[in-house]
């Protein structure tokens, strides 16, 4: 069998998570213990198919709840013995992290992102995916300038992957912190990025965000956020005219206020009409 074929126990499970993810899930139970036991069996052995499936019934919660976290630690240590860097082996680890994370257990959360990494051949997507989360955890524990970097590092991987809603979230979260403070001398964030040095823990730090990569991102979010401007609660139209007034960029303004007939936030109206 060559690398570009699935075995039919493999196309059995994914077609299984194709009827999951479309809400079909009255049979997941059953059908799932079906495809675990026949995995095991001599016949149909196959170690990728059992790790993936066991994956995927411990996060729907099937089994020893006490047990969850190890097995979803099993499915990952196995992937990564299988498969490394693979597609399901990161997969493996987003879970395990998010399990950590679901759990209070922050620390063991960011140590489970750090085996996603681009030397470990893993998909850009997922190396997106891992540091918009690590962003996350890392502004919730203050340590905003180390959070700006993988929020910064999470746009880029997740634009070159096509994961727009992802990397607007990602963009709009950096730019949130990035307006907390700005000048023209500051580094930029990729010489910040490519000059970072690997951290025992995170800890309390601050560094400016430098003016250009904040219009470069309101450049770039602009013509998203304005193709729809409805809602009653747009924090994201309003980060931008915060941007605007912190840069005196007065053609941003203007862009929005072209737009003020569509516009129901009335803290938003507000500022505009001001």
């Amino acid at each position: 069998m060559t690398s570009s074929e699935v075995s039919p126990l493999m196309l059995e499970f994914q077609n299984l998570m194709k009827q999951v993810r479309k809400g079909d899930i009255a049979n997941f139970a059953v059908k799932s213990n079906d495809i675990l036991i026949r995995s095991r069996a001599s016949a149909e052995k196959e170690p990728e198919v059992e790790a993936l499936t066991r994956m995927e019934r411990a996060l729907f919660g099937i089994g020893n709840q006490e047990r969850i976290g190890a097995e979803l630690r099993w499915c990952m240590d196995r992937m990564n013995a299988i498969a490394p860097g693979s597609l399901n082996h990161g997969v493996s680890i987003l879970n395990m992290a998010a399990w950590h994370r679901n759990n209070g257990e922050t620390m063991m959360a960011l140590a489970t992102h750090s085996n996603l990494s681009p030397s470990s051949g893993h998909p850009i997507q997922l190396l997106g995916l891992s540091r918009l989360e690590v962003g996350r955890m890392l502004a919730s524990l203050d340590d905003l300038s180390t959070a700006m970097r993988h929020l910064w590092a999470a746009r880029s991987y997740l634009m070159e992957s096509d994961m727009f809603p992802e990397a607007l979230a990602a963009s709009l979260e950096w730019l949130d912190i990035a307006l907390d403070e700005i000048n023209d001398i500051a580094p930029r964030m990729q010489e910040r990025i490519e000059k970072a040095k690997p951290r025992n823990e995170p800890g309390t730090t601050w560094i400016p965000a430098n003016s250009e990569d904040v219009r470069e991102v309101v450049e770039i979010l602009l013509p998203t956020l304005l193709a729809d401007v409805s809602g009653i609660d747009r924090s994201d139209l309003g980060l931008i005219i915060d941007a605007a007034e912190m840069l005196d960029e007065e053609e941003w303004i203007d862009r929005l206020t072209d737009k003020v007939a569509d516009i129901q936030d009335p803290r938003l109206l507000e500022l505009l009409q001001s």
